[in-house]
């Protein structure tokens, strides 16, 4: 038997030297202007790979790999909710400055890929959820996490609270990429992405992670020994990091022809700088993938001295939002607060929406470049407290237009 593998596939005519690696003999492949990605999951037997590998239109190759939500703080949430409840804005709303944006995110589509969404919840009212399952476990979402997330990007004003970053988004795509116990896989991941593509998503946002743990012990389930299985993980999450740098790249190519897509993804939540101020990770995949805007996490300090890295928060994020104490949509009703990048995450996709409907109000060319260039570019470091690193923070607090 073989192995289950993600083949990414466009029309470029870019061959590859071996199963995992684009030849790339001055700078990158060529990509076509407006190529779409398509993605398939065959099992293939290893001289197949070498088959697959070979062909033309084969920009990348890589064993699926699981994937997992990342999983958020709820240390302290129902006294974070109670105080933010009587607020008439979440502060991370305050925060980014979404409060008081005269853009709300109208006429932008925004797709949030995570555990689903509970579309009853009264902060989704008025918004057309579009929603499709990767994860096989049904629409819906009894994890909850996917609909905090959405409710962060989003969502309406709740028991008088305003949650929501882009509550001004009428049309949202929801993919269902991870199961009801926050676990998935890459085929998932991938297909929900390419939906997302097909359907004309302006801004995806992904609050999850490559689990990479979670392989060595399924291969160690397997009768493999930690040491090669260890191994093997390294070469499956080295080749996906490959495949996401490719997928990238033509979305970035897809811009030739229309407006193109902004991909925003969490920087993962493995430090612990409580423990020791070196204890740092750097971001994980997919947020580490060439092109993806990586989410770092921020707190208020308790000196009042302005806002910090939460010791969660993974280092070398590209931005940086709101992600500690979050109050959104609470899955049956009502809000709770979490901590995570997966909060910090939600923010920067809804400002990107109000960064959107900005140029596309302006005279500037309605692209993901001149956008991207516009989100990164307002980023602020004077909310910031002395003394924060930046290579922790990036450019630093995503800023509202």
């Amino acid at each position: 038997m073989g192995e289950r593998y993600s083949v990414l596939r466009d029309m470029s005519g870019v061959r590859t030297a071996s199963p995992f690696e684009s030849t790339r003999p001055a700078g990158p492949p060529p990509v076509l202007a407006g190529s779409e990605p398509h993605v398939e999951v065959v099992e293939l037997s290893k001289r197949e790979l070498r088959d697959v590998a070979r062909d033309p239109e084969v920009r990348a190759v890589a064993p699926v790999m699981p994937t997992a939500l990342i999983q958020p703080f709820e240390e302290g949430a129902d006294g974070q909710a109670s105080t933010a409840a009587a607020a008439a804005a979440t502060w991370g709303v305050q925060a980014v400055g979404a409060d008081v944006s005269t853009r709300t995110g109208a006429e932008v589509i925004v797709a949030v890929l995570d555990t689903g969404i509970d579309g009853t919840h009264p902060a989704f009212t008025g918004v057309t959820l579009i929603q499709e399952d990767f994860s096989g476990s049904g629409l819906g979402d009894k994890q909850g996490h996917g609909t905090h997330c959405a409710g962060t990007v989003f969502g309406r004003a709740v028991d008088g609270t305003r949650i929501g970053v882009a509550p001004g988004v009428t049309r949202a795509l929801i993919g269902k990429v991870l199961a009801d116990d926050g676990s998935g896989d890459t085929e998932g991941l991938l297909r929900g992405m390419q939906w997302a593509l097909q359907q004309g998503a302006q801004v995806v946002s992904m609050s999850l992670g490559f689990d990479f743990p979670g392989m060595v012990q399924r291969l160690v389930d397997m009768g493999r020994q930690p040491r090669f299985a260890t191994s093997l993980a390294l070469e499956a999450y080295r080749a996906n990091l490959r495949l996401f740098d490719a997928l990238m790249q033509m979305v970035a190519a897809r811009e030739a022809i229309g407006p193109g897509t902004i991909v925003v993804a969490a920087a993962g939540n493995e430090s612990e700088r409580q423990t020791h101020p070196d204890f740092e990770i750097a971001v994980s995949l997919p947020a580490a993938a060439e092109g993806v805007i990586a989410v770092g996490a921020l707190a208020q300090s308790s000196t009042g001295n302005g806002l910090v890295i939460a010791p969660f928060s993974n280092t070398f994020p590209q931005i940086s939002a709101p992600g500690v104490g979050v109050l959104s949509a609470r899955v049956g009703g009502g809000l709770r607060a979490l901590s995570g990048t997966s909060m910090a995450t939600p923010h920067v996709a809804g400002v990107t929406a109000l960064w959107w409907e900005d140029v596309m109000k302006s005279p500037l060319p309605a692209t993901s470049s001149t956008v991207m260039a516009r989100l990164l570019a307002s980023a602020a470091v004077s909310p910031l407290a002395s003394g924060v690193d930046v290579a922790d923070r990036g450019v630093g607090l995503v800023r509202a237009p």
